[in-house]
Parts: structure tokens; C-alpha cells; sequence
């Protein structure tokens, strides 16, 4: 579970948002990221603060078009000093402690705080500049002692406590009992139960880890925009599109080096240019730019961080009783236990890495075909992978392009099955304000025509915005604050240097969209009490569950055949480029596996370190290269999805919680069969589907919710069937 305190504390601690990608396809581009045009029209900060208020526009919608840097500051000095003041009410009441004398008003406190950090942290990540950054570094710290200063609050514990302690005998509905017992979990794994001498320890642990973890994601957006690639001359760019080099022209204007190319890099290890660039070469000087983010020396080197972070956590856990971070993290997911978690890494990276090594083999085979007098080497994966996918299927990737307009893919393929599937419609509403002109906005229908929500939808790359695909809330639903949801998706899609160039999306960036929209109906369809329990509000190893359930629409092929169609002609997919495209899902499974698993175990070996065993910043490097050989995954040709030094996962939200995919997709997996063991698009399924699941948010235990809506615990097959790992 996410913590059960009301508004966005936790969004503001982790500055994380919910339900990013696991690929985290793209990445910002380079340059000092521009102001929101919106900061001219800030004036004064207190006298017209936007967030002082609650929105008057529908929904609760947010004044993007009132809102300046100027108002972030005094919003959350203003929001942390009214919910402490409320906080200290309910605390020294007289009365004996109930729901409505206690969890009931600390769920309604905090809302002015509420609404600045939920509007702050997404144009951190959606939107930023060098002033926001600054606002982020010296918040992050107050906003841990806010949290601290609530949580470890011995007399409001008091009167939690008692109500736990009384939970039996209350008489409270199912969604109240567990807000009571959550909100003890809550408390006991802040610190509630520690000396004051050790509390002292914790909020000075938490504050440091809180500025560190915001500069090492400010570290990981400054490195990968530094660290873009300079090409001299198109001819090195051969194999990639036109409108891709366009791009990179575009990119290198853009930093003042006319006549040449910048590739500008993705979150990720590999890039999305080494499938088809024909200079190894440059291939082999992308990869090599990617891997030395964080690690190379200079001012954004995480090094340093990411090992000081590790060590307070281990530090903190112990404190806490734990023997490690992750024990502690865990303990509230789903997984329960390291054991566990552990188990199920191991089994799966056996037969992972005999799949890649097969494919491995199979591009070597052609690589001396060709006359190539060298071994594969990871910036060859991606270009022979192709050449393989040729070969066996007679397509290549790039033949899917011209039918995956952008447009088409979001209203005719997300929004179609949406509507399928669950009744749902959208309209678009060009008459709300937003912080970037390419921002969508759209009110979301019932089938009976009433209001269920407004979807945001920001789908293109820029220098202000952090790289991957994630989701958020603006507002989150609540039945006792009369709220509807406000959810916005986003992606870093390359945009068309030209206006009147379409947006041709790889398969990946489709399946991101679905994918990223599966997180968007889990907030738009919460029908919840509590605002604690709203949409997302899950174990994160349950949250990328309804996400990746939602990728199956992307292939269904009632589906598929509706948006795949040719931008130019109109003319749907040809069938036999359709049955290609779902004849090549397990194709490279073995490197796609492999470089994940290789991420999340990396993740466990630093979150299970005691504080005595972390390494030196020095050291780093060799402990990561260490921990990939003993859990069997250090291939040269397959690196980790995530070196450490960019992995911004587990700095934030997902520590010793990365393995949360493969998780999920044991979930996933087993729902997709069951949709199609049970008529597969249906409104009945989708009904069923929403009413047991996706309604529910936090409000029930996640393993419970799987069982009620598929009436029997998970099967680990169809995740074995789908990836080749039988």
C-alpha cells in the first residue's frame, strides 16, 4: 500500500508519479529546459494564489493558465502550516478517539497542500525549469519533516492506536476497518513506536535521503541531456529515417552546432537508433555515452548519491527493526518477503539467459554470414535482432509505422476498446486551460452519459520533461470529498519537425499507450470512500497490474484492425503484416527478459546491503558487476535495462520494488486468458472486470481483489507461455 496520509504527501516525498513504463522508451532531449508560458502571468503570489482555493473550472480541473512559479512556494508553506494546525486539532481533542473525531478529519486535512503538490511535482516531471528545480531541492527536506512531523505526532499516534486496538468492536464497515488498520501499519513503519532519541535518527535520515533522492534525479534528466551524441555528417547516420535525422538536425540547431546531428539519449541502456544505424561504430559510441551516465566524473555523477542513499536505508531500516531495506519495503507489497521475491527472480533468470544466449547465437550466425570479423557486442543487438526478424518473418519493425498514426492509435485504438470493453466515451474539451500547447484534454462519459472523469493526455518529447510514460492524478475520486478523477497520461514521443508531418509511433510507443492508459482507468474508475484508498493507490507490485492487462487491446484484433490503418491511403494493415505482427510477440524475448531481470535484481542486491556491507562510491561499478555474476545474468552482449547511476526506479517510488513488473504480469497474464477463456471482448467481462477490480483501488486487500474478480489465486503458466520461458 502507498501510505494512507490524505493529499500528495507521498507524491511529494517520492516526487515520483504512479504507473510509470517499465521500458521507459524516451527521454528528454537536451538544452535548458523553457519556462511554462504560464509563469509570465504569475503576479503577485499571495493576493491571486491559485492554489489557495479550491478550482473553481470543472472538476476541480487545475488554472494552468493562472498558475506561475511564484505561487509553488507560499502554497506549500500555507498548505503545511494549515494541516499541521489541523493536525495538532485532532490530536489534543478531549473527546475519546472515533473515525469522525479523527481518521475522518486527517483525511479531509491537507487539502490546500493537497493541490500544490499534486499540480508542483507533475510539472516537475511534465514540465519543469531551473526555478522549479530549485523549489524541488529546497522543499524536499520540509516536506520530509512535514511528514515526520505528522507521523511521529505520540499524541495523534495515541489516538490511532486506540482505535486500532477497538477495530473489532466499532461496528465499522469493511472500507473503514481497513482505513484504521492501514492507518496503524502506517504510523508503526514511520516510527511511531521508536524512542525520542531515535526518532531524532529517523528525521534526520529521512531529510538527508529526501534532498539526495531529488538530486539524483535532477543528476539523471542534466547527465542524459549532456551526454547526447554529436554526429558530424548524415552519411553516419545511414539506416535511420528521415524524419529521425530531421530530428537530430533540429536537435544539434538547437544547441548552436548548425550542419551537424545530435542523438539525444533515453532513459534506458539501449537506444532506440542502434536498430538501425548502419555505422557500428557510432552504434558502439551511443551505447557507451549511455552507459557512462552517472558514472563518468563531472557534476552529475550519482555515484557518490546512490551509495550514501543505500546506506541510509539500510541505516533506517535497522532503526526500524528490519533487517534491510528491502525486508522493509516489502513487507507492505504484495510479495511480503525478500524470500520471495528473490525465488521468483532466480527462477526466471535461468531460462531467460538460455533464450538470449539462443538469440545470440542466431545473429552471430549472420553477422559471419556477412563477412563481419567481429564477436556481437551490445550496440549490435538491436540492428541484428532486426536482421533476424527479417529473416524469420520477411518484416521488419519499421514496416509498421505508416499504420500507427498517433491520432488514430489513441482515438480509434485506446479510446475504441475502452469503449468496447467498458462503455466508456470521450470527448475532446478545448475550452480548459494547459501548460504546454500540445497537451489534450478530454471529459470521459458513462455509458448512461453522465461525467466519470477529464483525461489529460501529453504525448510529446521536450526538453522540459523527464523521460519514460507515466500516469498521474490530478484529482484523485473520493466519495467523502465529493471528488471526481482528474488523470493525465504521459509519453516522450518524438514530435514531427514539421506541422504537417503525422506522428508515426513505433509498436512499442502503441503498447506504452495502452499500456499507459490501463493506469488511467484504474484512477478514472475508482469508486471509493477515502481518499487514501483512491485508483492507485495499491501495493506497486500490484499497480502495473491493470496496466499491462490493458497492452492486450493493443493486439486484439478487432482491435488492431481498427486503428491500423495507413496515414496516407486509409487502407487497415494487410492482413498478412497483421499476423506477422502477432507472430513475433516472443521474438526477442531472451534479451527483453533478460536486461529487465538483470535490472531488478541489481535493485534487490542494494536494498538488501546492511549499512556496514554498502560500498564506496569508488566501488560502485565493480559491487554492480559483482551482483549481475552471482545471480547468473552479467552477459557483456545483454547490460542491465538500468545501470545504477540511472536507474531512477529505485531511487524513488520503486526501491527494492522493480521487480514489480514481472510481478504484475504473473497477474496480467493469467487475466488476459481469462478474458479469453470467457469471450474475451465483452461488456459483460469489462463490468465484471471494473466492478471486482479497477473500482477498488486500495480499499481492499490487492490479493483479494484478484481472487474476488477471477475467483481463484494467480497461475504462473500463461507468464511462462507468453515469454518463451517454458
Amino acid at each position: 500500500m502507498k501510505s494512507t496520509l490524505p493529499l500528495a504527501l507521498s507524491i511529494a516525498l517520492a516526487s515520483t508519479l504512479a504507473g510509470c513504463s517499465k521500458t521507459d522508451s524516451t527521454e528528454v532531449v537536451e538544452a535548458t529546459p523553457e519556462p511554462p508560458a504560464e509563469t509570465v502571468m504569475a503576479t503577485d503570489p499571495v493576493e491571486s494564489n491559485p492554489f489557495f482555493t479550491e478550482s473553481p473550472l470543472y472538476l476541480h480541473y487545475p488554472q494552468f493558465d493562472k498558475i506561475g512559479n511564484s505561487h509553488y512556494t507560499p502554497a506549500f508553506e500555507k498548505g503545511m502550516q494549515e494541516q499541521l494546525a489541523e493536525i495538532e486539532a485532532i490530536a489534543n481533542q478531549s473527546e475519546a478517539p472515533t473515525l469522525d473525531n479523527t481518521l475522518i478529519p486527517m483525511e479531509r486535512s491537507g487539502q490546500t497542500l493537497d493541490r500544490v503538490a499534486r499540480v508542483f511535482f507533475a510539472m516537475a516531471s511534465a514540465n519543469t525549469n531551473d526555478e522549479l528545480e530549485e523549489i524541488r531541492s529546497e522543499m524536499a527536506p520540509k516536506l520530509s519533516a512535514h511528514r515526520d512531523q505528522i507521523l511521529l505526532n505520540a499524541k495523534l499516534f495515541e489516538r490511532v492506536q486506540a482505535l486500532y486496538d477497538q477495530r473489532d468492536s466499532l461496528e465499522l464497515d469493511p472500507e473503514s476497518y481497513r482505513l484504521v488498520e492501514e492507518n496503524y501499519k502506517d504510523f508503526i513503519r514511520a516510527g511511531a513506536k521508536l524512542s525520542d532519541a531515535d526518532k531524532e535518527k529517523l528525521k534526520a535520515i529521512n531529510a538527508e535521503m529526501a534532498s539526495l533522492q531529488t538530486k539524483f534525479s535532477q543528476n539523471v534528466l542534466n547527465e542524459v541531456n549532456d551526454s547526447a551524441v554529436v554526429v558530424d555528417s548524415r552519411e553516419e547516420l545511414a539506416g535511420m529515417s528521415d524524419t529521425l535525422i530531421e530530428a537530430a538536425a533540429e536537435a544539434a540547431n538547437e544547441k548552436g552546432l548548425e550542419g551537424k546531428y545530435v542523438i539525444a539519449l533515453l532513459n534506458t541502456t539501449q537506444q532506440p537508433p542502434l536498430a538501425s544505424l548502419e555505422d557500428r561504430a557510432l552504434r558502439q559510441r551511443i551505447m557507451e555515452a549511455s552507459m557512462a551516465r552517472g558514472s563518468r566524473g563531472g557534476e552529475f555523477d550519482n555515484r557518490e548519491i546512490l551509495t550514501r542513499v543505500v546506506e541510509l536505508r539500510a541505516e533506517r531500516a535497522q532503526l526500524m527493526g528490519y533487517e534491510n531495506h528491502a525486508a522493509y519495503g516489502l513487507e507492505n507489497q504484495t510479495a511480503r518477503t525478500t524470500k520471495a521475491v528473490n525465488e521468483r527472480l532466480a527462477s526466471l533468470a535461468p531460462p531467460a539467459v538460455a533464450n538470449a544466449k539462443r538469440e545470440a547465437a542466431d545473429m552471430q550466425k549472420i553477422i559471419d554470414a556477412e563477412g563481419g570479423n567481429f564477436e556481437l557486442a551490445s550496440w549490435d543487438w538491436d540492428f541484428y535482432a532486426e536482421k533476424v526478424r527479417m529473416e524469420r518473418y520477411n518484416f521488419d519493425a519499421s514496416q509498421l509505422r505508416p499504420y500507427f498514426e498517433m491520432n488514430n492509435v489513441l482515438e480509434k485504438g485506446v479510446f475504441f476498446a475502452a469503449e468496447k470493453v467498458f462503455g466508456i466515451t470521450f470527448k475532446e474539451r478545448k475550452d480548459l486551460p494547459v501548460y504546454q500547447e500540445d497537451v489534450r484534454v478530454f471529459e470521459v462519459f458513462e455509458a448512461d452519459g453522465s461525467t466519470l472523469a477529464l483525461f489529460i493526455m501529453d504525448p510529446y518529447a521536450r526538453p522540459s520533461k523527464r523521460g519514460g510514460a507515466w500516469m498521474n492524478a490530478y484529482v484523485s475520486q473520493s466519495n467523502l470529498m465529493g471528488n471526481k478523477p482528474v488523470v493525465a497520461n504521459h509519453q516522450n514521443i518524438t514530435k514531427p519537425t514539421s506541422d504537417d508531418e503525422p506522428t508515426l509511433l513505433t509498436f512499442d510507443e502503441v503498447t506504452t499507450m495502452f499500456h499507459e492508459f490501463g493506469h488511467a482507468l484504474h484512477g478514472m474508475f475508482s469508486n471509493v470512500k477515502y481518499p487514501s484508498f483512491s485508483g492507485t493507490s495499491v501495493p506497486r507490485d500490484f499497480v502495473e497490474y491493470p496496466s499491462q492487462v490493458n497492452e492486450m487491446w493493443s493486439v486484439w484484433p478487432d482491435i488492431l484492425k481498427n486503428y491500423a490503418v495507413h496515414y496516407e491511403t486509409g487502407e487497415a494493415m494487410p492482413q498478412e503484416l497483421l499476423d506477422k505482427v502477432l507472430a513475433t510477440r516472443k521474438f526477442n524475448q531472451g534479451y527483453t527478459t533478460t536486461e529487465y531481470l538483470a535490472a531488478s535484481l541489481l535493485d534487490q542486491a542494494w536494498h538488501q546491503l546492511k549499512p556496514e556491507e554498502v560500498p564506496t562510491a569508488e566501488g560502485l561499478l565493480d559491487f554492480e558487476a559483482q551482483a549481475l555474476e552471482n545471480a547468473g545474468v552479467a552477459l557483456d552482449t545483454v547490460p542491465p535495462r538500468y545501470r545504477s547511476t540511472y536507474f531512477s526506479h529505485i531511487i524513488g517510488g520503486y526501491s527494492a520494488g522493480y521487480y514489480a513488473y514481472i510481478w504484475s504480469e504473473v497477474l496480467d497474464a493469467d487475466t488476459v486468458e481469462w478474458f479469453k477463456q470467457n469471450g474475451g471482448m465483452t461488456r459483460e467481462n469489462g463490468d465484471h472486470f471494473r466492478q471486482t477490480l479497477l473500482s477498488r483501488g486500495g480499499a481492499v486487500d490487492a490479493m483479494d481483489l484478484f481472487r474476488n474478480f477471477r475467483g481463484a489465486d494467480p497461475d504462473i503458466q500463461p507468464l511462462l507461455d507468453r515469454r518463451g520461458l517454458n
